[in-house]
């Protein structure tokens, strides 16, 4: 107990001392002034005693919420109060409900600050890259003894950089408009599994290379939902591309549409290359399932797609359980 707050409980404790011996000996004078005396005395004490021990016990249960407040203060979120507060029970529960927001903000940003940092190297590495072989290769062509196949040849590898350069930046673009909320829909009622199929048949060559056998489990009539059908076509673009990427060949591919109270929709395959990254990271900007980086692309699939989806009021997640990868995507009818 701080010195000002022993001086406040002694001074309360000489006062109330003090009235209940002055009405007692007041209301026990006709037994004579020594009877009072005693009698004033003897309640003035106890009065004094349990209401040391009350305010004793109720300025431990102040002092621990104090301390408490102190902890939280000074950036110390581990420290959870575990004994009962008395009184002050309903501040207790208040408290730690507060230090549970404060510790989640915090991770929040300094999870956010790691991600720019991240963010930035990333950018540097992917741009870089395309730019480097670009400049070599505008050099090879201003050299006036290389053949016309080698010109030919040239050309088209830069088509490839600048393109690459190009899918890099609009992807950005793309993600910085959804997360800042800066996005237009046009919403109309979408009718979801076409869409799905329509991305599909754009990779149906490739996933044939592959051997990728794609079993689908839909409802027999149109589910339609009002989304943003470009949006949309992109969610499942990026989806379908990520499967080309990443999955394992001669593998199935399932895809799953419910419909519920919402739009459940379940995309599952096996990975090519074991997974040890979390499913709540692979959405993450610049993550790729293979941490050498050496798939084409901008590491941004799967960010849009949660992007676009949650802008639309759904629900996007994805779970990794060995070599299994999953999509559940949820959209409100």
């Amino acid at each position: 107990m701080d010195t000002r707050l022993k001086k406040k409980v002694t001074k309360l404790l000489i006062i109330v001392s003090a009235s209940v011996f002055v009405v007692t000996f007041i209301f026990g004078a006709q037994a004579g002034p020594g009877a009072a005396f005693v009698v004033a005395a003897f309640f003035a004490g106890i009065a004094c005693f349990s209401l040391n021990e009350y305010i004793t016990v109720r300025v431990e249960e102040y002092e621990m919420i104090l301390h408490a407040i102190r902890t939280l203060s000074e950036d110390s979120f581990e420290e959870e109060i575990k004994e009962d507060a008395g009184v002050f029970e309903p501040m207790k529960e208040e408290l730690c409900t507060l230090r549970k927001q404060v510790k989640k903000a915090v991770e929040t940003e300094v999870r956010s600050e790691r991600m720019k940092a991240e963010l930035i190297t990333n950018v540097s590495h992917d741009l870089k890259t395309p730019l480097t072989a670009i400049t070599t290769y505008v050099e090879l062509l201003k050299k006036e003894d290389i053949t016309k196949e080698e010109r030919i040849s040239y050309i088209e590898t830069l088509e490839k950089k600048a393109a690459r350069m190009k899918v890099l930046i609009e992807d950005l673009f793309d993600l910085s408009k959804a997360n800042s909320n800066d996005v237009t829909l046009d919403i109309s009622n979408v009718d979801v599994i076409n869409l799905m199929k329509q991305v599909v048949v754009e990779h149906n060559e490739n996933y044939e290379k592959m051997g990728l056998q794609l079993i689908w489990n839909t409802p027999e009539d149109k589910v339609e939902v009002p989304l943003d059908n470009q949006k949309t076509y992109r969610i499942f673009e990026n989806l379908f591309l990520n499967i080309e990427k990443y999955a394992m060949k001669n593998s199935r591919v399932y895809i799953d549409v419910g419909m519920g109270k919402n739009l459940e929709i379940v995309i599952r395959n096996m990975s090519a290359d074991p997974l040890h990254i979390p499913g709540e990271q692979l959405t993450e900007r610049f993550v790729r399932g293979d941490q050498a980086r050496n798939t084409e692309g901008s590491g941004l699939g799967l960010a849009i797609a949660k992007s676009f989806v949650e802008v639309q009021g759904g629900q996007f997640e994805v779970t990794v359980d060995g070599d299994l990868f999953k999509v559940s995507i949820g959209f409100r009818k």
